[in-house]
């Protein structure tokens, strides 16, 4: 019940403030803690190599970067 109430009042000020509904369900995916990030699929070549990876080709293969494109 407690969500509900809390999803109400997202909306509504979000309608008051003039959000429309994509910016409502922005605001409400935020204020229930989601993430806010977007992980990006290119890297730079130093970024695969301090994330413990290797460039191989236009990728980087292993690391926290594993499987990205590399890009200059």
């Amino acid at each position: 019940m407690r969500i509900r109430r809390t999803l109400a009042a997202v909306l509504a000020a979000a309608a008051l403030a003039g959000l429309g509904l994509t910016g409502a369900a922005t605001a409400a995916a935020t204020a229930q803690g989601a993430p806010t990030y977007v992980t990006p699929s290119q890297v730079t070549p130093d970024q695969c190599r301090e994330g413990g990876g290797k460039v191989e080709g236009f990728g980087c293969v292993g690391g926290a970067d594993d499987g990205r494109l590399i890009v200059d």
